[in-house]
């Protein structure tokens, strides 16, 4: 996915420079449900009740239009009868009586709506459901007014289990793919899906292997074997020797790929649609005229890395040269992208600390900035082609501090050698301390299987909320964003893994963390199964410095880190089974010694809880100063330090 023919690249990068045809289109919206008023009436504030909107896009692309040009085999797609390539997007809408102009699109992750956890306090369930009062949460984004978007872009989600695309199929098509799994178990045998249909069910012509961890060298060993169920099943029968987390890989020749990359067009298309579009195809027009004036791109997780695919490949450039959204947050995407634009493509996979760490979806560029490639001598930069173009928005980079350990989020302010990359002007990132990659809105530290620490309950929601608010102010009336927050070069903030944490006892810090790789894929023979990626060189990969109680130094150092109570680590090592490894998106507790005689006694170099705070008046205060600090740089919103302040001052205070 990274590497695209230079005649390709060259193409794309000039195709806004002339106004072409408008060869991609929303040609039909089809309302499946409206609910007036939606959430059971429930009104928000001065903008009324709202109106939610359930249906379908049909988009139509001319694969001739030099701006689709990007798109992984649209050429080779079926066409309708206007040579056009069509594809069903699913859509939900959430508009408030009196909305504010700005239209808020949130990509779907694995087809759930993940917003409403973050910015809303709510539950996953809550928020995909939409039904009842109480699944507006805090009411936030829709009291500002926002109009809410949800655009189906993911091609293989299964019919109702969550937001797809109905994309075209290359029938008969077939090339090599490749299928990476790690059960958790020891059940043998044990069946495996696979992502796309096996083009023959001769399984002497794949390769299944078994190997302990992701660098170890990949094994047949005796007792491995598999047999298809049919064409989209494996069952496996496993060697022994292995533990439940052993990964199994499938090298074998995959038939009938979708145009998967059709679905980040859809993004584009759908959005500048419901912008732009005045007609009564619009659900979001009201008397010949639009009611939206801006938009802003929003993504979680693999969602914000999709997003950043988005900026990377112009799609934030309309049919008609127009800028899609005028602002983007890519949220906990560290320094990655999705494996989508691609034959054969899996936009599921997440490379982390175990699993997936060999699929195409973290390899250069990293940084919005274009710089050059340490190992391949490329020069490239996710602002590259919208420069061109004159269409990059203004975007805010959110990032846990997980990210810097399981998602190479360091790449993201440092260059492919390590040294400090200053960001476009358009661009602030910033870091949530301490934080997991996603919390729950209602987390506590808890004991959790298989993690050798208590878990972090460190929640990314206030801040996020103070930086959308930062984020529409920037692009409504151009006031300036509160300055990046983040580890970098630069503030001495970033630093080699080795010996970053003081000793303290209890805290089982070795340097773990997952490596930037340079990843080849394997040789692709015409017809043939493949072979497996080759790992063909590491970037250096800095990691956040921390204070004396082992907090880190840098980023939005929300009060729980402020007026701490324990180390907040973003890191925690696995137990039992994956050893040696990370808790995949963990982050880790370390509480303090209630006593200065139990932390002499224990040898902990951390002041004790007693010595910080004599007593519980010392600690909301302390909680009330922090968060004071953060509402005067506009990290944090007054309503939001206000609650934190009642919660240290009854005690419930999350830790």
């Amino acid at each position: 996915m990274t590497r695209m023919p230079r005649a390709v690249a060259l193409a794309m990068l000039g195709c806004g420079l002339a106004a072409g045809p408008a060869g991609a289109e929303v040609t039909r919206f089809e309302t499946a449900a409206a609910e007036t008023p939606a959430l059971q009436g429930r009104s928000f504030g001065e903008r009324g009740t709202a109106q939610k909107i359930t249906g379908r896009a049909t988009l139509a692309l001319d694969p001739a239009d030099p701006r689709n040009a990007v798109i992984a085999d649209l050429a080779l797609a079926p066409r309708n009868a206007e040579g056009r390539v069509e594809a069903v997007a699913d859509v939900v809408l959430l508009r408030p009586e009196r909305p504010n102009g700005l239209l808020l699109v949130e990509i779907p992750n694995r087809g759930r709506k993940l917003i409403g956890p973050l910015f809303e306090g709510v539950s996953t369930e809550a928020s995909g459901r939409l039904e009842q009062a109480d699944d507006g949460g805090r009411g936030f984004l829709l009291s500002r007014g926002y109009t809410l978007a949800w655009i189906g872009w993911q091609g293989d989600i299964a019919p109702g289990t969550g937001m797809g695309i109905r994309l075209p199929v290359l029938t008969g098509v077939t090339g090599p793919s490749r299928e990476e799994w790690s059960f958790e178990n020891t059940k043998s045998p044990i069946a495996a899906p696979l992502t796309w249909p096996a083009a023959d069910l001769d399984p002497g012509k794949a390769r299944l292997t078994v190997r302990a961890k992701p660098d170890d060298p990949r094994t047949t060993p005796p007792g491995l074997a598999f047999r298809y169920l049919d064409a989209k099943r494996i069952e496996i029968t496993r060697p022994p020797g292995f533990d439940g987390s052993a990964l199994y890989e499938l090298s074998y020749t995959a038939r009938d790929p979708a145009v998967m990359g059709l679905g980040l067009a859809a993004i584009r298309d759908v959005a500048t649609f419901l912008r732009h579009d005045t007609t009564d195809r619009n659900p979001l027009a009201r008397d010949g005229r639009s009611t939206i004036d801006r938009a802003i791109g929003f993504g979680i997780s693999q969602s914000g890395r999709v997003l950043r695919d988005l900026l990377y490949l112009g799609l934030n450039e309309d049919e008609r040269g127009r800028m899609v959204f005028d602002g983007m947050m890519p949220h906990i995407a560290g320094s990655r992208r999705s494996f989508t634009n691609a034959r054969f493509a899996q936009p599921g996979r997440n490379p982390g600390p175990h699993l997936d760490r060999h699929y195409p979806a973290d390899q250069f560029p990293f940084a919005y900035a274009t710089t050059t490639d340490a190992l391949t001598g490329r020069r490239d930069g996710l602002f590259l082609r919208c420069r061109v173009t004159n269409t990059c928005p203004r975007l805010m980079h959110v990032d846990s501090e997980y990210e810097l350990w399981g998602s190479r989020g360091a790449l993201v302010t440092t260059d492919t050698r390590g040294a400090d990359l200053p960001q476009p002007p358009e661009v602030r990132v910033y870091m949530v301390t301490g934080a997991p990659h996603f919390a729950a809105p209602d987390a506590r530290t808890a004991s959790e299987p298989g993690c050798a620490l208590p878990v972090s309950p460190v929640h990314a929601g206030a801040a996020s909320r103070a930086l959308l608010t930062a984020l529409e102010a920037w692009i409504t009336d151009g006031i300036a964003p509160p300055a990046s927050r983040y580890p970098s070069r630069a503030d001495g903030t970033l630093g080699a893994p080795a010996h970053l944490y003081p000793p303290i006892p209890g805290l089982p810090y070795t340097g773990l963390h997952t490596p930037a790789e340079w990843v080849e894929p394997g040789i692709e023979p015409g017809a043939g199964r493949g072979d497996p990626p080759v790992v063909r060189g590491t970037y250096p990969l800095l990691l956040p410095k921390v204070d004396p109680d082992g907090n880190t130094l840098a980023g939005l150092r929300l009060p729980l880190i402020e007026a701490p109570r324990a180390t907040y680590t973003a890191w925690n090592p696995t137990r039992g089974v994956a050893a040696d490894t990370l808790c995949n998106q963990k982050g880790g507790v370390l509480p303090f010694a209630e006593t200065r005689a139990a932390a002499k006694a224990a040898d902990d170099p951390r002041p004790s809880l007693e010595e910080r705070y004599p007593d519980a008046v010392a600690y909301a205060a302390a909680v009330k100063a922090a968060a004071e600090r953060m509402v005067a740089e506009r990290t944090l919103l007054p309503a939001d330090a206000e609650e934190m302040a009642k919660a240290a001052q009854e005690g419930s205070l999350a830790r």
